[in-house]
């Protein structure tokens, strides 16, 4: 596809703004580096002073470098194997901001009837508190094993890799009767590239070379709000 240079530092190829937001009625979120400011396992690792390893082998599995995520993310939750999980709450509470623009975006996407899903390859411990906290109307992510307050290094039930945020969302279409065009898919890593592809618009925030490549908007300078330069919804806020 063709890119365009639609604004300074946002990137378009194979759809023609502006667009309506009303149009769609679904948008799919990745959680880490996209929703949200940080990487929440090279964060826990930091916190335990492993945080040089385990985000290199993050940031590999981001470009696409380590093609099976479910390898990628055992190797580092093996060296988080006895993390306290007042590690967790520590970097919620104190590492874990939302990004620039996310809560304008979440705004008009609801004002114009969209559904708000986060699928995440991160942890149901932060999830889970996203949730209310955002109004969000399905969130998946993958389980921690925790025996005695402590993290084993495993998870429990289906890991939630690309094939896996893929079917989150295409199920979510069936659940409120939309087709896959209708849905917005926003990532910044390899794992976000099966839904995106699912996707009748695919965004792309602050993302690796490889998922800007496909991607039909490219947001790189900037917050989330900038995807409504290209989707533009019915209503303004003052």
């Amino acid at each position: 596809m063709n890119s365009t240079e639609f604004a300074p530092g946002l990137v378009v190829q194979g759809c023609r703004p502006p667009l309506l937001l009303r149009d769609f009625r679904l948008i799919a979120f990745d959680m880490d580096s996209t929703l949200i400011n940080i990487e929440c396992v090279d964060e826990i690792a930091e916190v335990m002073g492993k945080g040089g390893i385990v985000a290199a082998i993050t940031e590999a599995a981001m470009r696409g470098e380590i093609s099976d995520y479910k390898e990628s993310l055992a190797r580092r939750l093996a060296l988080l194997a006895g993390t306290p999980v007042s590690a967790l709450q520590r970097v919620y509470e104190h590492r874990l901001r939302l990004n620039h623009g996310a809560l304008e975006l979440l705004a008009y996407a609801r004002w114009d009837g969209l559904k708000i899903l986060l699928v995440s390859g991160g942890f149901t411990y932060f999830t889970d508190r996203l949730k209310p906290r955002l109004g969000l109307d399905y969130a998946f992510s993958n389980q921690l094993e925790i025996e005695n307050g402590i993290l084993t290094g495993r998870t429990v039930g289906r890991v939630i890799d690309g094939e896996a945020k893929r079917d989150a969302v295409a199920q979510a279409c069936l659940d409120i009767g939309c087709s896959h065009e209708q849905v917005i898919a926003v990532g910044d890593g390899a794992n976000d590239l099966p839904m995106m592809q699912l996707a009748g618009l695919s965004v792309a925030y602050r993302a690796k070379p490889k998922v800007r490549e496909y991607a039909n908007v490219s947001i790189d300078t900037g917050g989330l709000n900038r995807l409504l330069e290209v989707t533009v919804p019915s209503v303004a806020y003052a």
